[in-house]
């Protein structure tokens, strides 16, 4: 195949432009937030935010509400039941996590086995990026882009909280605003995100960019830059080979991105298994651990 048409041709359909522009929404906002989650842990939390949707979505459509409204009370709701259980039981984060996540994931694919929708479960679980409408498509832009703002603007202040929470509070940073906001934030983006990959997939969008990033540089401000651009590459070139191999869009945009961790942890110059060769300026010295540092002051 000529390798222009290759690239071309899939975007003289409206439905393909419409799922490149969904795609390329929910990776910037999903690359942006996994930084914070990679960096402070809560990568499960993110999978568990993504499961506790399901129950909200279903509620929703038997009240005739939109969907993202209840898919993000749901996710509110778990992340607040995760963190009052963990400070007032002696049970630990992760498995508080896990059993809230668990439980209410299985309480909404009962609630969706009663109830009488055109809604498909596939669709919910692994997206139907080819079938939004251009409501859909903007509806996604102004919660993906409102979240996008929210966080960049408060990039340092998130830094320093998911560093150091009790430094973060000695110099008079609003701790709980912060965890609340941030979790607020990530429910935000994981309800943008249903239409595109789902509720399943969307893990992985929330992880492999950041994981990615954290990989290759050791500034906080660089990791930013380079998790956005592996996840919207590896969106628009997921969306470019699910229509050429006639398969699930959202599956190819993850198992894209993880293809680019595996390469990168692998070979990257500086922490790869088999590191390459440094090409272009001089290697970055020091740990990870710098970017606690300058970024964050």
């Amino acid at each position: 195949m000529d390798p222009i048409a290759f690239f071309v041709e899939p975007f003289a359909y409206d439905f393909m432009q419409r799922a490149l522009g969904m795609s390329l929404l929910v990776a910037a906002v999903c690359a942006v937030l996994s930084c914070y989650l990679v960096l402070k842990g809560w990568s499960l939390m993110g999978d568990a935010i993504s499961h506790a949707v399901l129950p909200g979505i279903v509620i929703a459509f038997v009240l005739g509400i939109p969907l993202a409204v209840g898919a993000f009370v749901a996710g509110l709701a778990c992340a607040l039941m995760t963190g009052y259980l963990k400070y007032n039981s002696r049970v630990k984060e992760d498995t508080v996590m896990g059993i809230v996540f668990s439980g209410m994931f299985g309480f909404g694919l009962v609630l969706f086995t009663k109830v009488e929708t055109d809604q498909h479960l596939n669709h919910i679980l692994f997206g139907n990026v080819l079938g939004v409408t251009a409501g859909d498509l903007l509806e996604t832009a102004i919660i993906a882009g409102g979240t996008l703002l929210i966080v960049l603007a408060k990039r340092r202040d998130l830094l320093l909280y998911c560093f150091d929470p009790n430094h973060a509070r000695a110099i008079g940073l609003p701790v709980n605003v912060l965890h609340y906001g941030l979790l607020i934030l990530l429910s935000l983006t994981i309800v943008s995100s249903i239409k595109a990959v789902g509720i399943i997939l969307v893990i992985a969008m929330l992880i492999a960019p950041g994981a990615t990033a954290y990989i290759l540089t050791d500034r906080f401000e660089r990791m930013l830059v380079i998790a956005v651009a592996v996840a919207c590459s590896s969106a628009a070139l997921g969306t470019l080979i699910s229509f050429h191999i006639d398969g699930a869009t959202g599956a190819c945009i993850v198992l894209t991105q993880a293809s680019m961790f595996l390469m990168v942890f692998l070979f990257s110059p500086k922490r790869g298994l088999w590191p390459l060769p440094k090409i272009f300026g001089r290697q970055e010295s020091g740990s990870p651990e710098r970017i606690r540092g300058a970024d964050a002051s």
